[in-house]
């Protein structure tokens, strides 16, 4: 998944209308597009004002056979198959409407959400998408043998194993999840239930619109349904259609390896959860701030596996945010134990303006040390250019960095960057630098 992807609503609205798998009523689905920065949320257009619920992991309620999303007494049930197949085609901003609680099951797969989706069409958007880079493996394990872990990988790709009780019906898929594949390889994979698990969901009141024609059903080792296994390994398959799906609840697109055994929609909204919870931890680390779209996090330490600078002279202490390849903002803190305030000045303390230019430099260096090609050189400074200071920076102000390449050629560099602090620009200035082998 390439970072430089930008967000995608509908072209149109589109209508889908069957029976819904739990609660067996009858009703119409229409999605609808939305602007960017939306996301993915559900209007209930049956209920008094309309309201929405949003896809997200902290309106989950409930995990049994379906993920059920509520906010306040509005809830809308078996919501994965519908935000799956919209997050594995690519749309990430949507309206889905409702005149019921829950969205028709068609055939147990999501190849109906798919047409519909193909019929409305899809559109790009001005905004840059989104995404959370797994860099250190994330797991977590179960106590009935369910285990999730995510590790980092330059796609987003869900390797699935599913183990039914006993061990019967155990299959293996792995896919990259785009969305040729998504339409192809996942979507037309069956929801299934084993047959000792159907009595105890009638009498919780569940699956009253089932039947052979929206559900495999496996009785032994034997296989029920109206027509046979879509895929040898149908039933992974399904499962992740259900983890694509249940993993988009945590607000933000991943680019990581999921790695699965015996999932459910309980352990996928659990690492959900987890992950929205981990992004959050990132930007915590920094000064309260509206980070754009786009965005990535290097802590220091990672930073300075790019950087050759150390300390005292190492003048960015976090990236948090890259857009695209090409843009990119850096954090400097300022503290008064910075060893140039001895003398920068005795009683009123200023940072000097040449070392605001060496964080503009270092921090347009990270986008091009970044690139492949460019690991493990040096960016050597050799030019600055319309060079303005506006404000003084002081002991105590948080210096945001911005950086924007606008030309490469070769091993050289040119970039336009700023300081700021407190949304007003400090100091500016165009620079210019070569990438050397050290």
């Amino acid at each position: 998944m390439s970072a430089t992807q930008y967000q995608q609503t509908l072209a149109h609205p589109a209508t889908l209308a069957g029976t819904s798998l739990h609660t067996g009523a009858s009703v119409t689905l229409t999605l609808k597009p939305a602007p960017a920065g939306h996301g993915l949320k559900f209007r209930r257009i049956d209920l008094p004002d309309q309201p929405f619920i949003e896809a997200h992991v902290s309106n989950v309620q409930k995990v049994e056979r379906a993920t059920t999303l509520a906010q306040g007494s509005v809830k809308v049930h078996t919501v994965e198959h519908v935000i799956s197949a919209l997050i594995g085609m690519g749309v990430d901003n949507a309206i889905i409407e409702m005149d019921a609680n829950e969205p028709p099951i068609g055939d147990g797969s999501a190849r109906p959400d798919v047409e519909c989706i193909k019929k409305a069409g899809i559109e790009k958007q001005s905004e840059l998408r989104g995404i959370f880079e797994i860099r250190e493996p994330i797991h977590q394990e179960t106590r009935d043998g369910s285990l999730i872990t995510i590790v980092p990988d330059k796609s987003f790709r869900v390797s699935c194993t599913q183990v039914g009780p006993d061990g019967r019906m155990t299959q293996y898929y792995s896919v990259e999840v785009t969305p040729e594949n998504y339409e192809r390889d996942i979507a037309a994979a069956r929801t299934f239930v084993f047959y000792e698990d159907i009595q105890p969901l009638m009498e919780k009141g569940l699956i009253k619109g089932g039947s052979l024609e929206n559900a495999v059903v496996i009785r032994g080792d034997a296989v029920m349904s109206k027509e046979p296994l879509r895929f040898p390994e149908e039933f992974a398959r399904h499962k992740i259609l259900d983890i694509i799906g249940d993993l988009a609840l945590a607000g933000r697109r991943i680019m990581g390896h999921v790695i699965a055994v015996k999932p459910g929609h309980g352990p996928n909204t659990d690492m959900a959860r987890r992950l929205a919870s981990e992004f959050g931890k990132m930007r915590s680390m920094v000064p309260p701030v509206i980070i754009p779209v786009g965005k990535a996090v290097l802590d220091v330490n990672e930073v300075q596996r790019i950087l050759p600078h150390r300390y005292p002279f190492l003048m960015v202490d976090r990236i948090v945010d890259f857009i695209g390849d090409n843009k990119c903002t850096g954090v400097k803190q300022v503290t008064i134990n910075e060893p140039y305030f001895q003398g920068h000045f005795p009683g009123h303390p200023v940072m000097p303006g040449v070392l605001q230019v060496e964080a503009m430099a270092q921090v347009a260096s990270v986008l091009m040390l970044r690139q492949e090609e460019h690991h493990g050189k040096i960016g050597y400074f050799m030019s600055a250019d319309k060079v303005k200071f506006r404000k003084p920076v002081f002991p105590g102000d948080t210096l945001f960095i911005e950086a924007e390449i606008v030309k490469v050629r070769r091993s050289i560099g040119s970039a336009v960057c700023r300081c700021l602090v407190n949304d007003e620009v400090v100091s500016e200035g165009e620079m210019m630098f070569a990438l050397m082998s050290r």
